[in-house]
């Protein structure tokens, strides 16, 4: 990959933003669209992300709508995926409950199966048909904020002046640091295994199922693309999300398919792997979302478990909602807003992930008899769905 040179800064602008992922990318498009002036920075040259989150839930489909009223950004995603309407949970092979989206009062009752990266460009060509660019590669290294505005500082040594600063910029916030706030939580004893695979899956790519086991939790989903990296034609492609006491760093193509072998007995045939990475989980929610002229929002502001993926979709909100507060003038109420909506998220991908992976016999005795039970339930099973979905946060 050849390198570009790193598109000139500004001396001024209304906003900075730090981070060009998906929430960096929908607070863009959102102050495009109020015609407030920004500048949008990201490290990374074009194109040089991970793609670890798979799953566009139907609140977040309802905010690409409102960015785009015209309704052609959210036809180009849904173009690129698949659309799921039923989460299963299993004990193994063995089918425990069904969560069903597609009853859903919305506009779009499904979780869409789509990788962060396609989700990203659809942003990215969103923000450029209004006239809106990434400066990158850009790193930000320093933020200075006084009483008329903050400065960035890059590690080219270029600077920035801005009325506000955002941090978009992940977990490790430069903004968030700058700012002084804490991230408070903590940080999961498992390592969790992410890996994007071509293979039989006799469930098939209808649902997205969760699999319990003595060893830890699995998630498979599936993704779009019919031929696999060497152009064959068999087996489908999908997204694989397991715990794992300790793993490689690089996990190959044996430890996965000896991963499936144990957790899914009998399921699964993995022909390929296209990619595959190792990293560790927290859950935590930075203290503030606000400090003077300093905001946070996506995994700068809240991180958690990969259990139901809500992460990036929680991230993009963040983004609609704080582009509409500073376009609005009401970015105090930004916090008042955003903060319980990712105490809440992060609270019940916890409780998933506890339940999901507890090794205590007794308990996962009692999960396997109460969710059959329980999922038999409509009001329980519908709003566990709306959840999910994140339609509760409108």
């Amino acid at each position: 990959m050849t390198s570009t040179p790193a598109l000139p800064l500004p001396d001024r602008t209304e906003v900075a933003i730090v981070g060009a992922g998906p929430t960096g990318l929908a607070l863009a498009v959102t102050l495009a669209r109020a015609g407030i002036d920004f500048v949008l920075l990201d490290r990374q040259a074009e194109g040089a992300n991970t793609s670890r989150a798979a799953v566009v839930h139907a609140r977040t489909l309802e905010v690409l709508d409102e960015l785009d009223p015209t309704g052609a950004l959210t036809r180009d995603l849904i173009g690129r995926g698949i659309p799921v309407t039923r989460f299963r949970l299993r004990d193994g092979a063995r089918p425990l409950a069904a969560i069903d989206f597609d009853e859903l009062p919305t506009a779009h009752p499904y979780a869409l199966m789509v990788p962060q990266y396609e989700t990203e460009a659809v942003l990215l060509a969103a923000l450029r048909a209004l006239g809106g660019e990434v400066h990158r590669p850009h790193e930000v290294t320093g933020v200075v904020q006084d009483a008329d505005g903050v400065t960035l500082t890059t590690s080219g040594g270029a600077t920035l002046r801005a009325a506000h600063a955002v941090g978009a910029d992940g977990m490790h916030s430069t903004v968030r640091e700058s700012a002084g706030i804490g991230f408070t939580g903590k940080t999961y004893g498992e390592s969790f295994v992410l890996a994007d695979v071509v293979m039989d899956w006799t469930p098939g790519s209808r649902e997205v199922a969760l699999a319990f086991g003595g060893d830890g939790l699995v998630v498979i989903a599936p993704l779009p693309g019919g031929t696999s990296r060497t152009g064959g034609r068999r087996g489908g492609h999908y997204r694989i999300v397991a715990t794992v006491a300790d793993a490689p760093a690089e996990p190959d193509l044996a430890f996965v398919r000896r991963l499936m072998a144990e957790r899914t007995p009998g399921q699964a045939v993995v022909r390929e792997l296209v990619w595959s990475s190792r990293f560790r989980v927290h859950h935590r929610v930075a203290d503030r979302y606000r400090a003077g002229r300093l905001l946070l929002a996506g995994d700068a502001a809240h991180v958690h478990s990969p259990a139901g993926g809500q992460g990036m979709n929680t991230g993009i909100q963040d983004g609609w909602a704080l582009g509409r507060a500073l376009a609005t003038g009401a970015v105090d109420g930004y916090e008042a807003r955003r903060r319980p909506v990712a105490l809440r998220v992060v609270s019940l991908t916890d409780r998933m992930t506890r339940v999901a992976t507890t090794r205590k016999p007794l308990l996962r005795t009692l999960r396997n008899t109460a969710l059959p039970v329980l999922s038999r339930v409509p009001a329980l099973r519908r709003r566990l769905a709306t959840e999910l979905a994140e339609l509760n946060y409108r």
